[in-house]
């Protein structure tokens, strides 16, 4: 067993390979941490996202003239690798998925 073991909320495990425990997206032509919704906003907006608002438990980004359609939690904090390559795969050569 190789790893590290975590101690958190009174219960410890081992995180077998914590490297790939913490992802983060990073807008590839600046290299920028996404760190917020708002600064998400305001790059996808540039690429020719628009905000969606048909679900209020979502933050939804629609692109004009394609039937693509990012949905992320509401809650920034709540954000997981898969969204992010949601991301990633609707914006080729603009965003990528990196280890912390």
């Amino acid at each position: 067993m190789s790893g590290v073991w975590v101690f958190r909320n009174g219960v410890i495990r081992l995180v077998e390979n914590p490297a790939s425990a913490e992802k983060v997206l990073v807008y590839m032509p600046t290299g920028e941490i996404i760190s917020s919704y708002s600064s998400l906003e305001r790059i996808l907006t540039g690429l020719g996202w628009e905000r969606y608002y048909d679900d209020p438990t979502l933050f939804q980004f629609h692109k004009s003239r394609s039937i693509d359609l990012i949905s992320l939690p509401k809650d920034f904090s709540k954000l997981r690798s898969v969204h992010m390559y949601d991301i990633v795969v609707k914006n080729p050569d603009k965003f990528r998925v990196q280890d912390m």
